[in-house]
């Protein structure tokens, strides 16, 4: 359910339930009191949103914090329309619980969907608390206003603390939202100011409570062996030599996961234990014998053919316009064809769950970004209703994408049933990096004719890859709302434009990356349209803004994509783009900066998550082939910003997550096994080889918040790629770029 769909009695009605959030290192539970227990209790003017008695003001966080600031952020909303001290306010992270909307921390939408319910929660107290002070001084509602956690009537001098008015405020009724009076932007304190996360000293201290750092009286550890190609079945086992060892407990076989395989735990051999060590041990101890797979012919090298001569074929049209038939062929055209691999998520933190099954009812504490789906994944695992399962989120050692999948939180529930204790489920380096939900390989091809002016006159793209609907449909083999991620929505205006999407088979769990398919498509896009300006003989910066065009609002279903669907709130602006494309030119020095033999600058632009991005990448090239990156420039429109220090920090990270996409990361497979283990073998940006500086630009605007997480990384590929390029004179047209040679 969106959040801007929330019912007024959803959003502003009052539930019991039981709360926990992180203080030190223990998860504290916290009641989160209902209507009847509201006399003697906090005041709850809405589900985000209580004040008790003595003025401490009581923020429910209902996102998951994994080091976008989340946690901090949304609640600052409130606090600053609550005119609350943030001194005196406090965070309660939710359970999963549907009362507060969606709680899924992915695809960049925490602020975008919850930045007005949060102003509406926060504006809701205010206003009560104004009407509550009105009241007890017998003055018009006029004459009061909220000021740093107090409301004061100007006219004499008289002041109200928040605590002092929730006896008479509870009694008042709720404000209709259409009433509510927002604060100016010039008077807020919090929003658009740098601060602090509330979970900074506790993570400096390693007080800071994640997956992996939560104990249970009386827990086990488990280890899992799982089917090491998707679809198959264990044959044989033989685990005499693992119950022999010292701290194992019992070997639990696990029924493995059928098609469609969701978000299931994929099945095998747990080992369980009284410690991690003993578990591992008792794991390399079991001899398991596995059935064949229909999966077992998927080797990456064949797949990378495939996808890349099933592009040269027409595929499915998804967005047309004029002739390009007859018209690609008359003068002069270029094509190029490009290659993304399958990616992992490898955040720090793999996946980790603990689960307590008693009585039909399950208690879950996880690392997840979607503890509503935890409910729904356990509730399925087990054969209960999603209301019988309690989650609990602990902080995140990073997710990418891969902790809104919790097969890991269903493994320990089946388990904790199974002994009858509660179970911690421990996954490793090696589980995280062959058992993922892996980011898709893709191919796409580019043609273009060209016109006298070195514009296009004619353009003609594909693209394939195994999508993430396979995971929840075996059949699905076309890209569905992925083709929209980058592809259909080319900002160009191009009278004779088609673009088609060619099917691909899945052989593994295939699920959302950071920035999902923009990844592939604006690496193929921006690194043609570079060529283009290249075959032209024209700066690059100069081409980009002509072949984007004059600005204008797009309407892609007038230009001819089918099933896509403007956003009221989110207009495509190309002026914008523009914007971007122009601040980042000026601040990146980028016309001071001519290449030369073995150094450049890069440039690439793209729209995603609602946001307008353009990175300019400085690259050196030694004599060795050896790529270094001393500077990234990146320009951010990303609307209204909460966090600035936050927006600067996830698109710094951006930078150094696309370059180990653009550089080094590669997952392969074999006889549908997966060749990477650990990080010796996995290759991500270490010291050496990430930005050296990354210099964040952000436009200021009052535009309707937009995504951040995400939209950093589509640019920083296809840019690295042009200033290689550009120094070098080579045109690198596969990911991971580390494996063609540069210096010869």
């Amino acid at each position: 359910m969106s959040s801007t769909m929330l019912s007024r009695r959803a959003f502003l009605g009052s539930a019991a339930a039981t709360g926990a959030f992180v203080l030190g290192t223990r998860l504290v539970p916290v009641s989160v009191f209902s209507q009847d227990a509201l006399a003697q209790g906090p005041w709850e003017p809405g589900v985000y949103l209580a004040i008790l008695p003595d003025g401490l003001v009581r923020i429910i966080a209902h996102r998951s914090e994994m080091g976008t600031g989340i946690r901090t952020s949304l609640p600052l909303v409130v606090a600053d329309e609550l005119d609350a001290d943030w001194a005196r306010v406090t965070l309660v992270q939710a359970l999963g619980d549907k009362k507060y909307g969606s709680q899924n921390t992915d695809g960049s939408c925490s602020i975008r969907d919850f930045y007005e319910p949060m102003r509406v929660a926060g504006a809701t107290a205010r206003t009560m608390l104004e009407q509550a002070a009105a009241k007890t001084w017998n003055v018009p509602v006029a004459e009061v206003a909220a000021r740093n956690h107090a409301v004061v009537h100007g006219a004499s001098g008289r002041s109200l603390g928040f605590g002092d008015l929730v006896a008479t405020a509870r009694t008042l009724p709720v404000p209709d939202a259409a009433s509510l009076q927002f604060k100016k932007a010039e008077a807020y304190r919090y929003v658009g100011t740098p601060m602090p996360s509330v979970d900074l000293e506790a993570i400096v201290k390693g007080q800071a409570v994640y997956g992996a750092d939560v104990e249970r009286p009386g827990m086990l550890l488990a280890s899992i062996v799982r089917p090491p190609v998707l679809g198959s079945t264990l044959t044989s086992l033989d685990d005499g030599a693992a119950r022999k060892v010292a701290g194992v407990t019992d070997v639990v076989k696990l029924a493995e996961a059928t098609a469609p395989f969701g978000f299931k735990p994929l099945g095998g051999v747990a080992v369980l234990g009284t410690s991690t060590w003993a578990t591992l041990q008792g794991r390399k101890a079991l001899n398991a014998q596995w059935s064949a797979s229909p999966n077992a012919s998927f080797d990456s090298a064949t797949f990378r053919k495939t996808l890349v001569d099933v592009v040269h074929t027409p595929g499915r049209v998804v967005r047309t316009q004029g002739n390009v038939d007859a018209t690609i062929g008359v003068g002069p055209t270029h094509e190029a064809t490009y290659y993304t691999p399958m990616l992992a998520h490898a955040p720090m933190e793999p996946p980790m769950a603990v689960a307590e099954v008693t009585g039909g009812k399950a208690e879950i504490w996880t690392c997840t970004q979607n503890p509503q789906a935890v409910q729904d994944t356990v509730a399925q695992a087990l054969g209960i209703t999603p209301e019988d399962v309690t989650c609990h989120v602990t902080l995140l050692g990073g997710g990418f994408g891969r902790k809104s999948k919790p097969d890991y939180a269903a493994e320990a529930a089946l388990l904790a049933r199974q002994v009858g204790k509660p179970v911690k489920v421990v996954w490793t380096r090696e589980d995280d990096l062959q058992f993922d939900f892996f980011h898709a390989p893709s191919a796409q091809y580019l043609k273009a004719a060209i016109g006298p002016d070195g514009l296009p006159t004619a353009w003609l793209q594909r693209t394939a890859f195994p999508p993430i609907g396979s995971t929840f449909d075996e059949k699905e083999q076309y890209g569905g709302g992925q083709v929209n991620m980058g592809f259909t929505d080319l900002p160009y205006p191009i009278a004779n434009l088609r673009v088609e999407n060619n099917p691909a088979p899945a052989h593994v769990r295939i699920g959302w990356l950071r920035s999902v398919a923009h990844i592939h498509h604006a690496f193929a896009v921006q690194s043609f349209t570079d060529e283009l300006a290249a075959l032209a003989k024209a700066d690059r910066v100069e081409y980009l803004l002509r072949i984007i065009g004059q600005p204008r609002v797009i309407d892609l279903a007038a230009e001819g994509a089918k099933g896509v669907r403007a956003n009221p709130q989110h207009p495509f602006d190309t002026a914008r783009l523009r914007r971007v494309i122009e601040l980042v030119a000026e601040k990146s020095d980028w016309a001071k900066k001519p290449a030369a033999p073995g150094r450049a600058l890069g440039i690439a632009a793209h729209y995603s998550f609602f946001s307008y991005i353009a990175a300019v990448v400085e690259v050196e090239v030694n004599a060795r082939g050896q790529v270094k990156i001393p500077r990234v420039d990146v320009a951010v429109d990303a609307g209204t910003i909460v966090s600035p220090d936050r927006v600067a920090s996830q698109f710094e990270g951006a930078a150094v997550f696309g370059t180990s996409i653009a550089l080094l990361s590669e997952i392969t497979a074999r006889e549908g096994r997966i060749d990477q283990t650990n990080f010796a073998n996995y290759i991500l940006a270490r010291q050496d080889n990430a930005p050296k500086e990354t210099h964040v630009h952000v436009v200021k605007s009052t535009a309707p918040p937009a995504g951040v997480g995400e939209p950093g990384v589509p640019v920083i590929m296809p840019a690295i790629a042009n200033a290689i390029f550009a120094a070098t004179g080579k045109r690198l047209r596969d990911l991971p770029m580390r494996k063609v040679p540069m210096n010869g």
